[in-house]
């Protein structure tokens, strides 16, 4: 699976503006990627509840767990549903806004510099193969398109606010994911481990 950018948005896949986005600074590149998990209500899918919380019109008397959220203005770049298809929020060249309090290598604020893939899921359950097959191309693709970001700045949640955050989770298969992706892009800049 191969995905098209053009003007920082995936060509071919469904986009839909979240409000919660602002400028990158003049001199942010592009040169994290971070995974996270999202499910809402928390370990149900297919709900389109994502889709109203990245854009700020979830319905809080729907759900007891919303009552929670109802403060939070977040958004991410993409989301890949449990189907591998694909929602865009964000335009890459906009910071989304879904890293909260991070830091990557001492530097602080990922949002800055950070692309945010949230995949359908839980910390709780794996995550499907048409996901993967869905991330596998699209971080290709984010790979050739931003020189600055490489194989080793691919990173989970819980790896830029440890303590905090624990997505995309223990049943993220790290090792899978990153056997897959295009040995081009992996010689860019190979890594041991994901969080190095």
């Amino acid at each position: 699976m191969s995905f098209t950018l053009y003007k920082n948005r995936l060509q071919g896949v469904r986009q839909l503006d979240s409000p919660n986005q602002s400028c990158r600074g003049s001199g942010d590149q592009i040169e994290l990627l971070i995974i996270h998990n999202i499910s809402l209500p928390p370990g149900e899918f297919g709900t389109g509840c994502i889709d109203d919380f990245f854009c700020n019109r979830l319905d809080m008397d729907s759900h007891p767990y919303f009552r929670k959220i109802e403060d939070l203005q977040v958004s991410s770049h993409l989301l890949i549903d449990r189907h591998g298809m694909v929602t865009q929020y964000v335009p890459f060249d906009k910071k989304a806004w879904h890293a909260g309090e991070s830091s990557f290598r001492g530097r602080s604020s990922c949002n800055d510099f950070s692309i945010g893939i949230e995949l359908e899921g839980t910390d709780h359950e794996p995550f499907l193969p048409e996901q993967y097959e869905t991330l596998v191309g699209v971080t290709n693709s984010l790979l050739l398109e931003y020189p600055y970001l490489n194989f080793a700045r691919i990173v989970g949640h819980s790896d830029v606010a440890p303590g905090r955050k624990t997505d995309p989770g223990p049943f993220f298969d790290w090792e899978g994911y990153k056997n897959a992706l295009d040995t081009m892009s992996n010689s860019r800049e190979q890594s041991p481990t994901h969080g190095s």
